[in-house]
C-alpha cells in the first residue's frame, strides 16, 4: 500500500480527466470508498456537486457499528476531535422510560457518537484527501459515459460556481470503474435503468437543530410516540417516531421519521407534526421556535437494498444510492461505511485482473458480499417495518415490551445490529441464526 504522498494523481487530457476510479458523491460512503482506494495506491477522483461545508438531512447519530468503521479507517474519533460521544439509547413510550447502554461485545466499540452533517461530511472528505484521493467540489455529475458495449467508463459533470450556478463548462472523468454514492435519487443508477424497488420499505425523515441544555446528553433518545395538545387541551397521538441526539456544541438534532408502511405516510404534513411535537416538550429543555437554528428539512430514507443490482456494467452503488438504510431504525451511515470498505477491496482486486472478463467477475463479488453481510438482516427489518406501521401493533409492543428490560436489551442489539459476530451469548446466537436463515433481500 502506498502512502498518501506517493499516491498517483489523476491525469488531465484536455477536458478529460483519467483515473483508476471515479467516485460520485462525497457523503460518508463516497468519501470512505475514495479513502480506502487511495490507501491502496489507486488514482481516485471524488466528485462533490456542491462545496463544503454543506448540509444533509440526517439524525447525525452514529451507533458503535459506524464508530467501528471510522476507527478502522483511521479517522480521529476523540471528543477533542469534535465528536460528541454517547453511552447508549434512552427509549420513551407508553408512559415509560428505559435507558440502555450499548451492548458490551467484542465486535464493536462501547460508545456511539454524534456530529452535525454539515461538519461530518466535510471531515470525512478531507480525510479522503489526506489519504491521497483528489476531492473536486462543485462538479454536478449529469450522466454516465458508456462504451460501445453499454458499460460505464466515466461520467460527465457540469462545473458549478460558488453560488451554485452552472458555469457552462463541462468536464469528463474517465475510469474503468465508477462508484455511485450520489444519494437516494442516484442520477447515475436511474440513467442505467436501476429504478427503486417498490417492495422495499421507504421512510421520510424530518429534522432541525435547536439550541438546548440537552446538547450534552450522554444518551441518544428515541420517542416511540409523538404527543401534542389539541385545542381542547386533550392529548393527541401523532404518526411517526422521534429522536433527540445531543451534538455537544450547544445544539441537539431533533427529528422524526415515518415509514411508508404507515397509513399516514404521504398524507401527513411532517413538518407540522414536528412543530407540534416540539411545542409540547417541557419548558426546561429550552426547545422551541425561539431556539431553532435553521429550517426544518426532510428527506427520503431508502431501505433494504431498494435499488439493485448493486453492481453492473462498470457502475457500483454505495450508500443511499443502493438503499443501504436499516429498516429497523433508519440508520444509513454505518452501512454506507461498511459498503465502502467492501467496494474498495473488490475494486482494487478487480483492477489487478488480467482481462476485462476477469475484472467483471471480480466486481460481481460485491453484490454477493453485500447480500451475505446484510441481505438476511434487511429482509427481517423489512418485515418488522410492516408490523410497526400498524398503530395497534406498535401500541401493544410499547405496552408489553418496554417494561421487560431483558427483552429490550435484545431488541436494542437486534435493531442496532450489534450482536457479537461469532459466538457470544444466547441473544447473539439467536440474532446470528435469524439473519443467516432469512432469505437475502
Amino acid at each position: 500500500m502506498t502512502t498518501p504522498a506517493d499516491a498517483p494523481t489523476p491525469r488531465l487530457d484536455g477536458d478529460v480527466v483519467h483515473a483508476d476510479v471515479v467516485v460520485v458523491g462525497a457523503g460518508p460512503g463516497g468519501s470512505a470508498t475514495a479513502a480506502w482506494l487511495a490507501k491502496a495506491g489507486r488514482r481516485v477522483v471524488l466528485l462533490e456537486k456542491t462545496s463544503f461545508p454543506r448540509d444533509k438531512i440526517c439524525g447525525d447519530g452514529l451507533t458503535p457499528r459506524a464508530v467501528r468503521q471510522l476507527i478502522h479507517l483511521e479517522v480521529p474519533t476523540a471528543e477533542t476531535d469534535g465528536w460528541a460521544h454517547n453511552k447508549g439509547l434512552r427509549i420513551i413510550g407508553g408512559g415509560m422510560r428505559l435507558q440502555l447502554d450499548w451492548p458490551e461485545v467484542d465486535s464493536f466499540p462501547s460508545f456511539g457518537m454524534a456530529r452535525g452533517r454539515e461538519d461530518l461530511d466535510e471531515y470525512l472528505a478531507r480525510h479522503a484527501e489526506r489519504c491521497g484521493a483528489e476531492l473536486v467540489e462543485r462538479r454536478n455529475v449529469t450522466e454516465p459515459v458508456l462504451d460501445d458495449d453499454g458499460r460505464v467508463v466515466g461520467v460527465v459533470a457540469k462545473v458549478m460556481s460558488e453560488t451554485g450556478r452552472a458555469t457552462g463548462e463541462r468536464v469528463t472523468y474517465r475510469a474503468p470503474v465508477v462508484v455511485a454514492a450520489d444519494g437516494v435519487s442516484s442520477r447515475l443508477a436511474v440513467a442505467l435503468g436501476r429504478e427503486k424497488r417498490e417492495d422495499r420499505p421507504m421512510g421520510v425523515a424530518v429534522r432541525a437543530y435547536y439550541e438546548t441544555p440537552r446538547h450534552t446528553d450522554d444518551y441518544m433518545e428515541s420517542h416511540l410516540e409523538l404527543w401534542t395538545k389539541g385545542e381542547d387541551g386533550r392529548d393527541i397521538l401523532m404518526p411517526g417516531y422521534g429522536w433527540l441526539f445531543g451534538l455537544g456544541d450547544g445544539r441537539s438534532n431533533i427529528g422524526l421519521g415515518i415509514l411508508n408502511t404507515s397509513e399516514a405516510f404521504g398524507r401527513t404534513d411532517y413538518k407540522d407534526v414536528m412543530r407540534r411535537w416540539v411545542a409540547s416538550m417541557p419548558d426546561e429543555w429550552g426547545i422551541s421556535e425561539a431556539t431553532i437554528t435553521g429550517p426544518i428539512k426532510s428527506a427520503a430514507l431508502p431501505m433494504a437494498f431498494n435499488r439493485q443490482p448493486l453492481y453492473d456494467r462498470g457502475l457500483l452503488l454505495v450508500g443511499d444510492s443502493g438503499g443501504m438504510v436499516n429498516p429497523f431504525n433508519g440508520e444509513g451511515i454505518d452501512y454506507a461505511l461498511e459498503a465502502a470498505f467492501v467496494a474498495a477491496e473488490v475494486i482494487d482486486e478487480a483492477l489487478r485482473a488480467s482481462s476485462l472478463a476477469a475484472r467483471e467477475a471480480v466486481l460481481q463479488r460485491y453484490v454477493l458480499r453485500m447480500k451475505q453481510m446484510h441481505g438476511g438482516y434487511f429482509r427481517i427489518g423489512a418485515e418488522f417495518a410492516k408490523l410497526i406501521g400498524k398503530p395497534e401493533i406498535m401500541r401493544l409492543a410499547t405496552k408489553y415490551g418496554l417494561p421487560r428490560t431483558t427483552l429490550m436489551r435484545f431488541m436494542l442489539k437486534l435493531m442496532a445490529n450489534l450482536p457479537q459476530e461469532s459466538g457470544g451469548g444466547l441473544d447473539d446466537r439467536v440474532i446470528q441464526a435469524m439473519t443467516r436463515l432469512a432469505p437475502s433481500a
